[in-house]
C-alpha cells in the first residue's frame, strides 16, 4: 500500500476546495495530498496532474474521480418538479436555473488521462468503477481505492479486487461517496471503520468529522491504516475555498445531510436553503447539480451564503485559517 509512512490523508474536495497548491503543500508536510478530479475537464485534469507532481517531486499523491451514477427515467418528472420549487428563489436573485442533463462527467477520457499519468492513487466516489477500469489502473501500476459508507459494502469492494477501502462515516463533510445513496442515517466514523475490519483484511482509510490530532490518533488506534481529513483543510491558504463559505465555517454551528443542492445526499451547513428544500429534493444526481450550480456560483460571487453549498463536517468549528503545514503538524501532533 502506499501509505505505509503516511497516516494522514487530504480528502479530495471537487468544486473548488481541491488545488494543485493544497495538495502539494500537505504532501510536501508528510500528508498524502489527493487532486479532485471531478467538475475538472479531462485536459484541466491532466495539467493539474502534471504540476503537482513537478510540485511534489518524488513524493506519491491520489487523484479522486467520481463513477458515473445511473440514471433512473422516472427521475425526470420529479427533477421538474423541484425546479418549479427553486424558481422564485432563482427569480429573485436574476438568476436562470441550469439545464438538469445526466452525465457522466467525461469519466471515460479522465480515466485515460490517470493512464497515461499514473498518479500512486486513483480513489472513485458516488459508484464502483467497472471491473475492466480497475484492471486496466492496476496493471499501470495505480493502486484502486473505493469508497464506502455502509459495511455491507465491503464484499463488493472485496470482489472487485480493489486495494484499499475509504470508510467515510456520516460525520464526513460533503456529498456521501458511496455507492448507495439511501438517504438514510448511517454509522458514525469509528463504528463503520470497526466494522469493516472485521469483514476484510484489506487496508481501511478512515474520514468523517475529523479535527484535530487526538481524533487521529483514536482512529488509527482502532485500525485504520490512514486518516482523510477534509473539512479540517477548507480553511487552509492555499485551499480554493469561496471566501463566503470560509467566513460560514467560523459562525454557523449546526450541519445537516441534505440532497437540496444537488441531488445526491451531502452534509452542510444549514442555511434557509436546507431549511426550506431539504425535505423536497429528490434524489437525482447529477440532474439537480446541474439545475443549481447558476444559482450556487451566483452565492459565491455575490457572498449570499443561503445560496451557496456550504459543505461542512461535524468538525468544521475546528477548521482554521492557517497554512497547509500548520494544520498537518496539528493533526499529526498525536502520531
Amino acid at each position: 500500500m502506499t501509505l505505509l509512512d503516511r497516516r494522514l490523508v487530504l480528502a479530495p474536495m471537487a468544486g473548488g476546495p481541491s488545488t494543485v497548491g493544497l495538495a502539494a503543500a500537505v504532501t510536501a508536510a508528510g500528508g498524502f495530498g489527493f487532486l479532485a478530479g471531478a467538475y475538472l475537464a479531462p485536459d484541466r485534469l491532466r495539467d493539474d496532474i502534471v504540476l503537482l507532481r513537478a510540485a511534489a517531486g518524488a513524493a506519491s499523491f491520489g487523484v479522486n474521480l467520481f463513477a458515473p451514477s445511473p440514471y433512473e427515467p422516472g427521475s425526470a418528472a420529479r427533477v421538474l418538479e423541484y425546479a418549479a420549487r427553486l424558481q422564485p428563489l432563482a427569480d429573485k436573485a436574476g438568476v436562470g436555473l441550469g439545464e438538469s442533463i445526466h452525465d457522466d462527467d467525461s469519466f471515460d477520457a479522465k480515466i485515460e488521462v490517470v493512464l497515461a499519468e499514473r498518479p500512486a492513487v486513483v480513489s472513485f466516489a458516488f459508484a464502483w468503477p467497472p471491473a475492466d477500469v480497475v484492471d486496466r489502473l492496476q496493471a499501470a501500476g495505480i493502486e484502486v481505492w473505493v469508497t464506502v459508507n455502509d459495511a455491507g459494502e465491503t464484499a463488493w469492494a472485496d470482489a472487485l479486487g480493489v486495494d484499499a477501502i475509504v470508510a467515510q462515516g456520516w460525520e464526513a463533510g460533503g456529498h456521501r461517496g458511496g455507492p448507495v445513496d439511501t438517504g438514510h442515517h448511517q454509522a458514525p466514523t469509528r463504528m463503520l471503520l470497526q466494522s469493516i475490519r472485521q469483514l476484510t483484511s484489506l487496508p481501511v482509510i478512515a474520514a468523517g468529522g475529523v479535527g484535530d490530532g487526538a481524533h487521529v490518533a483514536a482512529l488509527l488506534d482502532a485500525g485504520a491504516h490512514a486518516v482523510a481529513c477534509g473539512t479540517a483543510f477548507l480553511r487552509a491558504d492555499e485551499a480554493g475555498t469561496a471566501e463566503v463559505h470560509r467566513h460560514e465555517l467560523g459562525v454557523r454551528s449546526d450541519t445537516v445531510v441534505t440532497r437540496a443542492f444537488t441531488g445526491r445526499s451531502a452534509r452542510a451547513l444549514v442555511t434557509s436553503w436546507t431549511e426550506v428544500f431539504t425535505e423536497v429534493a429528490p434524489a437525482a444526481y447529477p440532474q439537480v447539480h446541474h439545475l443549481t450550480a447558476p444559482l450556487r456560483s451566483h452565492g459565491k460571487a455575490t457572498g449570499q451564503p443561503d445560496l451557496v453549498h456550504l459543505w461542512a463536517g461535524t468538525g468544521h468549528r475546528t477548521a482554521r485559517q492557517a497554512p497547509a503545514a500548520e494544520i498537518v503538524a496539528e493533526l499529526s501532533s498525536r502520531l
